[in-house]
């Protein structure tokens, strides 16, 4: 089992990816070994609510779309923990990590419970001002709390602590990777 290291932003040289990067780093400092997902690879869509409000998601636990959601959801589920990296968008998640994020919310919520306990670290990356990290970071809190997750970690990194918080991004994935139970 594997540390899953989810991560959405389409510049892969930029502020969320060399976050990520320094989080793979930790991990493997420790000893982890770590599936990264980069979902600017894949083709998530967005929920369409179907029936009624609810469709396969509530009776099934799985959604009716044929994308790439079942396979990473699956990850989700067989991973240790999960660090969950985003950019921020008007003050708010990536588009295609809030589109995974809430379908995955419709099956767990409402049916499966597989992500119960399973702990995670939220990463929210914010260029300009950075106004916007610390409500990206409550919104996906909130999301993995309807879905049972346990968050043990919130990190902010802005332009203005850019400088420290990437060294420390790589002790945060060393103590999320020693935090995570490992199978024996």
């Amino acid at each position: 089992m594997k540390t899953m290291v989810v991560w959405a932003s389409p510049n892969e040289d930029g502020l969320t990816a060399t976050v990520k990067n320094k989080i793979l780093e930790g991990i493997w400092a420790e000893g982890g070994a770590a599936e990264e997902i980069h979902l600017n690879k894949r083709r998530i869509n967005a929920c369409l609510a179907c029936g009624n409000g609810w469709g396969l998601c509530r009776s099934e636990g799985r959604c009716i779309m044929e994308d790439d959601f079942a396979a990473i959801y699956e990850s989700f589920v067989q991973a240790n923990g999960i660090a969950l990296v985003t950019p921020v968008y008007w003050h708010d998640l990536a588009e295609n990590m809030k589109c995974l994020l809430d379908r995955m919310r419709r099956c767990e919520a409402a049916r499966n419970h597989f992500l119960k306990g399973k702990r995670c670290m939220l990463v929210a990356c914010a260029g300009g001002t950075g106004n916007g990290a610390v409500k990206c970071l409550r919104n996906m809190e909130e999301t993995v709390g309807h879905m049972g997750m346990i968050p043990l970690d919130r990190l902010p990194v802005i332009q203005f602590n850019r400088e420290y918080m990437l060294p420390a991004m790589v002790g945060a994935g060393r103590a999320f990777q020693a935090a995570v139970p490992h199978p024996l």
